[in-house]
């Protein structure tokens, strides 16, 4: 583990870029990027696309330290390179801001109102690969759309189970239950949620070191004991399908919880924007992102 990224995640002011769509939500981010199907025609052809559009993110002179401690990547975009350095390397040595990697292959079907992680088949394989491209740390989603007592034990221990693997190779891993934003009993199950957490967490073994990334509570300031939790690094918040506005203003109601947004923050930029133009709009973002995330 890299004890200098490890501090800036942990005390540094800012907030978690998430660049990690993948599978089945990469048509859909090109598209929100302004790039129709039409402009592809094999899966090679949209990785280098996307690949394209998270370049020019990444190296727009407003990604940078000032607001961004971190950034998610998506295994593909982990194995290209930037200006010649593979991606990790270049966001850590150019910009200053340390590396995630996505590790988890999208959701099971519905049971016990939940999404389970799938099964994630050559994890141990992808984690040493994540050692060798100096990832510093992982994330993996699952989902809660209603307050079930048994499937939200069922997330949180399959999150945990699947963590100690991650820690166990020097990497930190963020642990992602996301609560619908549109479930009818959001606040019960960010309760129950909370629970379980409580829970695993205090399971843990002392040096073992995790992140959370959880949906805005429903409650101001819900999350402030697991913020303070000696194995939490850092408490995250992902924007859940709210527009950035809504995300931004719902988070500066939450002291300690650092943005962790993908489409709040990709927002209205588009391929066809020129570069002052695109730069411009990023610029807006990460600090009105940043500043969500220091309050």
């Amino acid at each position: 583990m890299n004890m200098e990224q490890l501090e800036r995640i942990r005390t540094g002011k800012g907030f978690i870029a998430a660049l990690d769509q993948s599978g089945g939500s990469t048509p859909k981010a090109l598209l929100q990027y302004g790039i129709k199907e039409d402009r592809y025609s094999n899966e090679e052809e949209m990785y280098g696309l996307v690949h394209g559009m998270r370049t020019r993110i990444i190296k727009s002179p407003a990604f940078n330290s000032k607001h961004i401690l971190g950034s998610i990547l998506f295994e593909n975009t982990m194995d290209r390179f930037i200006d010649g350095r593979l991606t990790a390397d270049y966001l850590w040595e150019e910009k200053g801001i340390v590396p995630f990697l996505k590790i988890d292959q999208g959701l099971a079907e519905l049971e016990d109102g939940v999404q389970l992680m799938k099964p994630i088949p050559g994890l141990d394989d992808l984690l040493k690969q994540a050692v060798k491209r100096n990832i510093f740390g992982t994330k993996m989603r699952s989902l809660i759309k209603e307050a079930n007592p048994i499937g939200i034990k069922k997330i949180v221990e399959q999150q945990f189970a699947i963590a100690k693997q991650i820690a166990g190779y020097g990497l930190v891993p963020i642990i992602e239950p996301e609560v619908d934003i549109l479930s009818a009993d959001k606040e019960q199950s960010e309760k129950l949620l909370r629970d379980e957490l409580s829970t695993q967490l205090s399971a843990l073994g002392k040096d073992v070191k995790v992140m959370l990334k959880l949906s805005i509570p429903t409650e101001d300031n819900f999350y402030s004991d697991l913020i303070g939790e000696p194995h939490v690094v850092r408490v995250v918040a992902l924007s859940g399908g709210y527009t950035q506005a809504e995300a931004n203003e719902k988070l500066a109601h939450n002291h300690g919880l650092i943005a962790s947004f993908s489409r709040a923050l990709s927002q209205g930029l588009t391929d066809q924007l020129t570069d002052d133009e695109f730069n411009a709009m990023l610029a807006k973002s990460t600090q009105d992102i940043y500043e969500a995330s220091i309050k």
